[in-house]
């Protein structure tokens, strides 16, 4: 399920450090946009259990996802704690 423009927007709006629609390079709001995306696949590949191509893109964002955060836990230890308990991602 592709997002709309608008969904990114909300969740760069409500995730991103300065808050704004036009911070999508921070990395609370990527991870936030890759945790959306996680969650969606989840969801396919419940239904569709053979679909191996989208399950390859599925680790491929959730290594992505883990870099982020290991990027974040390393420079910022309270930017990452602060994202953990907003997703609700556990380590």
């Amino acid at each position: 399920m592709k997002l709309t423009t608008e969904a990114k927007q909300e969740i760069f709006e409500k995730y991103s450090q300065s808050k704004s629609k036009a911070d999508t390079g921070s990395a609370e709001a990527q991870i936030a946009l890759f945790s959306t995306r996680i969650a969606d696949l989840t969801e396919h590949l419940k239904i569709h259990k053979k679909d191996y191509g989208t399950r390859l893109g599925l680790l491929k964002l959730v290594g992505k996802r883990r870099r982020l955060l290991n990027y974040l836990a390393k420079n910022d230890i309270e930017r990452y704690r602060a994202i953990i308990g907003e997703l609700g991602i556990r380590k």
